[in-house]
């Protein structure tokens, strides 16, 4: 089953590519590992820049979520300031996952939250504090990071 409906996922995507994303599989063999490209969203500090993200689909898929994390260092609350670049992403979490989400939800969400940083889920608590007590400095830190590690 989950092979099945990842192939249907993927094939919508491929018909109807989400607006600033491309998806593409590393290996025609297997289907459960995706590459993602996100371009920065217009008026955020990752304007300008094209992340690459890893999203890698469970055998239980559906009824297990994905996991969805960044490999281009972006300078945010809620990824990982590691070489995992995990996503703090509520939907994502086991007990909040439906069988019924799709993929193309949890990119959605992803992009939104570049334009939409949730600092009191954060992964980075540091990074969350300069959101919420010094925006200018954060999105200055956000602005040169894009510049650094996510150029076209």
């Amino acid at each position: 089953m989950a092979q099945k409906r990842i192939v249907k996922e993927y094939s919508e995507l491929q018909k109807k590519p989400l607006d600033g994303m491309r998806i593409s599989l590393p290996s025609e063999a297997d289907m459960h590992q995706w590459q993602i490209l996100i371009d920065g969203p217009k008026g955020s500090p990752y304007e300008g820049g094209v992340f690459t993200l890893h999203l890698s689909l469970p055998t239980e898929y559906p009824f297990k979520p994905p996991t969805l994390s960044f490999k281009t260092k972006i300078y945010h609350p809620n990824v990982t300031n590691d070489d995992k670049g995990s996503m703090c992403l509520g939907m994502l979490r086991a007990d909040e996952w439906k069988p019924s989400s799709k993929i193309d939800a949890v990119l959605s969400f992803a992009k939104a939250l570049l334009l939409e940083p949730q600092p009191d889920d954060a992964v980075e608590g540091g990074i969350a504090r300069e959101y919420k007590e010094n925006k200018k400095e954060f999105i200055k830190n956000a602005k040169a990071w894009t510049k650094q590690y996510a150029k076209k």
